[in-house]
């Protein structure tokens, strides 16, 4: 896969077909392997924390998940085709999981929110085999069960959606002990996928209004957009430079 370098992070040139394709090519090859749905956000935090930009070099694949990625990398004279938004993303490889016989787990998000996803999936796609699901509260010593019922249930994609960077550096950490399986983060996916909060509307995605959309809707997410503006600034600065 071709990469470019965003703030000195890899991101793969990818549309969402070349995406999915790669995932499914991930499968094919029968080992464990990390996804990573780069914003800017994790883009910035990764400039402060050197073990979140190590995690992100040794995935196995990285997509533009934010407009502000996109727009960086276009800024910077290395364009990207198209973002590819993790939660698409994730529709994305649902289809193709119930199409392919690929078991899939969901694990993340407050108790409950998970498996009610996974049922409102269940109901749009039934032919989908949904290996198990877990809520992201869980301790050491439960870690070890969930990852034996994702390997006993020989889960293909392990979706987690425990917020960056945590799901991230949980991947990271974990990969060695999950067998063949492609672990994808994705966020807050899981409530939206169960009804718990609204996506933003299309034509505000296409217009990479997305973040105003849940600044909107959840008010307490200020002092993380700030993150938005510094990284304007930052690929600013990396242009003039």
């Amino acid at each position: 896969m071709e990469r470019v370098s965003i703030l000195g992070l890899p991101v793969d040139r990818v549309d969402m077909a070349g995406a999915v394709a790669r995932v499914c090519e991930l499968i094919s090859e029968n080992r464990t392997c990390q996804v990573v749905t780069l914003n800017s956000e994790i883009a910035m935090t990764a400039q402060e924390d050197s073990r979140l930009a190590e995690v992100i070099f040794e995935s196995d694949l990285v997509v533009p998940d934010g407009a502000g990625i996109v727009w960086a990398s276009r800024v910077l004279g290395v364009s990207l085709p198209e973002r590819v938004a993790g939660f698409d993303l994730m529709q994305e490889l649902l289809a193709c999981a119930a199409c392919h016989g690929w078991p899939v787990f969901f694990l993340g998000a407050e108790p409950g929110v998970a498996q009610e996803a996974a049922e409102c999936v269940k109901r749009r796609l039934p032919e989908l085999i949904v290996a198990g699901t877990h809520h992201g509260f869980f301790s050491d010593e439960e870690e070890a069960a969930i990852i034996d019922g994702i390997n006993s249930a020989e889960a293909r994609l392990v979706f987690v959606g425990m917020g960056a960077p945590r799901q991230d550096f949980w991947i990271a950490a974990n990969k060695t002990r999950i067998k063949e399986a492609i672990c994808i983060g994705v966020g807050g996916s899981f409530n939206v996928l169960a009804g718990k909060v609204k996506r933003a509307p299309d034509w505000m995605g296409r217009c990479g209004l997305e973040w105003l959309f849940r600044l909107i809707c959840q008010p307490s997410r200020f002092v993380r957009m700030l993150a938005l503006p510094r990284f304007v600034i930052r690929v600013l600065r990396e242009k003039l430079a």
